[in-house]
């Protein structure tokens, strides 16, 4: 667990459908950190090249470097503890949709839990996150940052956490409006049906390689 240069916190779908569909439609299956064939779909390797590095997931806790005197082990043994009283997350629904420029599954109904979720993936495990390096911070600023954001990228090290956090899994990187509605029609003949309610019980620890793929570590169910 050493050789990686950053982690995460990801919901990944459990082995079935939806993760063979994510892992075939941006061309990496995370779990088994392997590239597979995609579907043929026009420009599909483009509209894909962004989100492919991290896998098709759901970020929780965005991916960090690990804190001085930390250790990949001491992060599973506090990943493990916290699930222990986590309880299952109940969503009405995943829906594929737009996200402002690109593609993505949202969620759909009462968010509370996922976010409290969330919230304790950042902030119970913050203390094996190392401080964004300044250029990092930078870079996410060039995105226009409110003051919210602002607040939340210097504390936490990304903007878009607690009350600015927004679940979503991703399907594309930014698309005009045209290809949206096209990639869209595509994304939902190829999707399959998805249980209601959709139940969350399980979070993942991945890892960047160092060629920057990200590739699954552990799996850890929910107990509380």
């Amino acid at each position: 667990m050493s050789d990686y240069t950053r982690y995460a916190i990801y919901y990944l779908p459990p082995e079935g459908p939806l993760q063979r569909f994510g892992a075939e439609w941006l061309g990496w299956d995370v779990g088994r950190g392997e590239a597979v064939p995609q579907p043929d779909v026009e420009g599909i390797a483009d509209v894909t090249a962004t989100p492919r590095k991290y896998g098709f997931h759901g970020t929780l806790k965005p991916p960090f470097r690990l804190a001085h005197g930390c250790t990949p082990e001491g992060l599973h043994d506090a990943v493990t503890a916290m699930v222990a009283d986590q309880p299952t997350v109940v969503l009405d629904a995943l829906v594929p949709g737009a996200l402002g420029h690109f593609l993505a599954l949202k969620p759909a109904g009462d968010t509370a839990a996922l976010a409290t979720l969330a919230g304790r993936c950042v902030s119970e495990l913050d203390g094996f996150r190392a401080p964004a390096p300044e250029a990092e911070l930078e870079r996410r600023r060039k995105a226009g940052l409110s003051a919210r954001q602002e607040e939340m990228l210097l504390r936490w090290g990304y903007p878009y956490v607690f009350d600015e956090f927004r679940f979503h899994m991703t399907l594309s990187g930014r698309l005009p409006p045209d290809a949206l509605t096209r990639v869209l029609g595509e994304v939902e003949a190829r999707l399959p049906v998805l249980p209601k309610p959709y139940v969350i019980d399980q979070i993942a620890l991945a890892g960047e390689r160092p060629d920057g793929m990200f590739e699954l570590i552990h799996r850890y169910t929910f107990t509380g």
